[in-house]
Order: C-alpha cells, then sequence, then structure tokens
C-alpha cells in the first residue's frame, strides 16, 4: 500500500495550521494573516490502534510498528485561488498529490481573528473552498478533452472511449457537483485517475468550534451534499483521534497484523484486497510466491492467549488465494 496522505485545506485563519500541530506536535509558523504557511508542513502521525498494542503486549514484542499517515497542512486558499489568487496555483498542486482532503471550516465567532470574508459563514466558506477545486479540475479536465478530441478525429479508438469518459466527468462539473459524485465506476477509469482531480478525493470536514456553533440550516445541507463531518474546538486540547480513524474510513482501508517476539506491525491495505495482496504489503515476493495464509482474528487470538493455543484449539484457518482480508485479521503468509 503506498503512503496515506491526507491534505489540510480552508481559508486563512481557519485553523489549518493550529490542527496540523495539534496531530503531529509538530512547531509550525502560525500567524494571524494569510498565507503563513507558504510550502506544506509534513506531518507523521501515528493511526490509533488498540488491538496492535494488545497484540504486541500478547506476542511480548520487542518492537510495536503502527499504522502511519501522512498530513499535509497546505495554505490557505481564497477566492480566485484557481488563477493564482494568493500563490493559488501552487497550493493546488500541493493539494493535487495528496489521497484525501481535510477542510477545515471555522464556526467559532472571534473579533480578534480576522476572517478574510469579513464574516464568519460555514456555508459560504466551504462552497468558495470547493468552488476553486472544481475550477481547477474544469481547467484540466478541458485540457485533456482537447487532446483526446483531436486523437479521435485522427482515427484513435481509445481516444474516442475516453473522450466519452471525460464528458461524464464534465457534466458532474458542469452541473455545481464535486466529481467524486460521478461514481467510482467513471473515477477508476485510467483516464481519470492519471488526471488527480482535486474534487475526486473523498473530503472531511473539520467544523473549529463548539457543537452549539452548528447551525441546523448547515446540518441539513451536508446530509444533501452526503459530506463527513466532525466538529473540534482547535483551541482546546481536542482529542482528533476520532479525525485519523475517519480519514483511514473514508479512503476504504483496513488494517490487518502480523505478530511475533520480534515485532507486533500493523499492515494497510484496500478493502476486498485478497490473501496475496494483503502478502503483497508485506513484501512483494509474499503475492507473487503466495502459498496459502494462516489467518485468525485479533480478539480470537487473543482470547485463546497466543498463536500455539489457538492452532491447538483449531481457531487458525488456512486459507487460499481468494480469501478476502478481514479488518482485525492476523496472519502469517505461506510463500515458496
Amino acid at each position: 500500500m503506498s503512503k496515506i496522505s491526507v491534505g489540510i485545506v480552508g481559508l486563512p485563519n481557519v485553523g489549518k495550521s493550529t490542527l496540523f500541530k495539534a496531530l503531529t506536535q509538530v512547531d509550525v509558523n502560525i500567524a494571524n494573516y494569510p498565507f503563513a504557511t507558504v510550502n506544506p508542513n509534513v506531518g507523521i502521525v501515528s493511526v490509533p490502534d488498540e488491538r496492535l498494542d494488545k497484540l504486541a503486549v500478547l506476542s511480548h514484542s520487542e518492537k510495536k510498528v503502527p499504522t502511519v499517515v501522512e498530513f499535509y497542512d497546505i495554505a490557505g486558499l481564497v477566492r480566485g485561488a484557481n488563477q493564482g489568487e494568493g500563490l493559488g496555483n501552487k497550493f493546488l498542486a500541493h493539494i493535487r498529490e495528496v489521497k484525501i482532503i481535510v477542510h477545515v471550516v471555522r464556526i467559532f465567532k472571534s473579533d480578534e481573528i480576522i476572517h478574510v470574508e469579513g464574516s464568519v459563514d460555514a456555508v459560504r466558506d466551504i462552497d468558495t473552498i470547493n468552488t476553486e477545486l472544481m475550477l481547477k479540475d474544469m481547467e484540466t479536465l478541458d485540457r485533456r478533452m482537447a487532446s483526446a478530441e483531436k486523437e479521435s478525429r485522427a482515427g484513435d479508438k481509445h481516444s474516442a472511449q475516453n473522450l466519452e469518459i471525460l464528458k461524464k466527468i464534465k457534466t458532474v462539473l458542469d452541473s455545481g457537483n464535486l466529481a467524486i459524485f460521478a461514481g467510482e465506476e467513471i473515477l477508476r477509469e485510467p483516464v481519470v485517475t492519471e488526471l488527480g482531480l482535486l474534487t475526486a478525493k473523498p473530503q472531511i470536514l473539520l467544523l473549529n468550534g463548539h457543537k452549539q456553533e452548528v447551525e441546523e440550516d448547515f446540518r441539513k445541507i451536508m446530509k444533501e451534499l452526503g459530506f463527513h463531518w466532525l466538529v473540534a474546538d482547535l483551541s482546546r486540547d481536542a482529542d482528533l483521534d476520532e479525525l485519523i480513524r475517519e480519514s483511514y474510513r473514508a479512503l476504504e482501508l483496513v488494517s490487518f497484523f502480523t505478530s511475533g517476539p520480534k515485532e507486533t506491525r500493523a499492515w494497510t491495505i484496500r478493502r476486498d484486497s485478497n490473501a496475496p495482496q494483503a502478502g503483497g504489503a508485506i513484501h512483494t515476493d509474499f503475492e507473487s510466491k503466495f502459498i496459502r495464509a494462516e489467518v485468525i482474528a485479533w480478539d480470537a487470538l487473543l482470547s485463546a492467549g497466543g498463536w500455539n493455543e489457538a492452532r491447538v484449539r483449531g481457531l487458525i484457518r488456512t486459507e487460499g488465494k481468494n480469501y478476502i482480508v478481514q479488518d482485525g485479521d492476523v496472519l502469517l503468509i505461506r510463500h515458496s
């Protein structure tokens, strides 16, 4: 599995750098003016997982290795960013590199901290950011469609097929919707994935403030849009473990474990991955030379008191190439 990378975006002065610092405990430049962050800060965060902790104790492991997430603190976007306002083009390029977006939205009121739009309005601010992302995607899409159309006229059948796929994405964007609403089947087409469309990425809204500051109209609109959202007061010591877990879930990832005296480690794979693919996350040879996997659920292993005890009790299953690895499985991969 390639790295899990999360981009933190939003308007200036909404709490992005504060969130980044809270997540990563990395000192960054937090200032009360736009564009305090010019280059994206990057921080590595462990995914909290009590299963890993308990398995490491059970196996008396010398080392414990959790799954990690890379958080990118990307400088504030403003209206007109798609045309380069506020160094927008540079910042949008950084967003293209991440797999999921955490969109920080200010809901707290404060006369001391300026708002780039002059007032606090969560729905408007979300629309501002998403509009900039959509406009940038349209620009990317138009360029690719122009080349596909040229190749199609020259008789390239593959380009003609690609053009039809791109037109479907264009229709979604033209209707004012994010590309992600085009559906998984379209988004997985190679001609779409290679574009790295910004609005094709999963998005989580983090509302910076108190729960009582979330207005009913906002709740209704977010329900209609189908966005995931969380509330956290970033001015206090907010518990942000849920944000990390939500990012993990939004990318449809699961964890499996390997555990022994030397090391207990969490591995990341896409949901619905089979046993050889899980083996490939450990080492490429494990996928190509896969024979079988010995499998037990993490809690069953704990209840048994260890791998040998579980084997004696007949709790270890032998699975082949078609086995779909479940979240929380503990695996021993046999390979040639």
